[in-house]
């Protein structure tokens, strides 16, 4: 049985074959409820094409300025919830190769995959992208359309905001993957995990 299978509902108690931890359960608990409220962004983005559309085609008044917040709220939607993808264990997955490995098997893949490829790799890619972020605050960069967005820098960081969470719900997981190794860190039921345990 998958992680999300054993998961609640909502989502937000997935992965449970793997156990918690304190740490792991305060920054899944954290990722989830930055998930949830940047979810709001695509309410955000599908507003921002409507009232372009009615604009364009039926007002006949076209904005440069409405086309580029619609990929501005799309992007940030999209790189702000990837973690709450990886802590509710939506993303891709070859599960039929995975669901044949014993659970044990499958954190020892997961954490080795973390400490040797995951983390720095991201550590590098967020150097860079915070560089860039950076350099387009000083350059004041903004839209190269006259009538488009100013502060172009806000979105350019964005996006090494949105990977620096995906960094902590992967040290997460890998905290989690070592809890069921190694027993450290100690174990932790959370209150939707104990209420779902047997009672003797």
């Amino acid at each position: 049985m998958s992680a999300r299978q054993q998961g609640s509902g909502d989502g937000e108690h997935a992965c449970l074959d793997l156990p918690t931890n304190r740490i792991s359960h305060l920054l899944d608990s954290t990722i989830l409820q930055l998930g949830k409220a940047a979810s709001w962004l695509w309410l955000a983005t599908l507003a921002v094409v409507i009232t372009n559309v009615v604009n364009r085609f039926i007002l006949d008044r076209g904005s440069i300025a409405l086309e580029e917040l619609s990929w501005h709220f799309f992007g940030a939607a999209m790189v702000l919830t990837l973690a709450y993808a990886v802590v509710t264990d939506d993303h891709v997955r070859v599960d039929v190769i995975r669901e044949k490995m014993t659970l044990r098997t499958q954190a020892w893949i997961e954490l080795l995959a973390i400490v040797i490829l995951l983390l720095p790799i991201l550590y590098i890619v967020l150097v860079e992208l915070y560089q860039y972020g950076y350099r387009s605050f000083e350059r004041g960069e903004r839209s190269q359309a006259p009538s488009g967005l100013p502060y172009r820098f806000i979105i350019k960081t964005v996006i090494p905001i949105g990977l620096s969470l995906v960094a902590i719900a992967i040290v997460s997981r890998a905290l989690r993957c070592s809890t069921l190794l190694f027993g450290y860190p100690r174990r932790f039921l959370s209150p939707a995990e104990r209420d779902q345990r047997p009672s003797d």
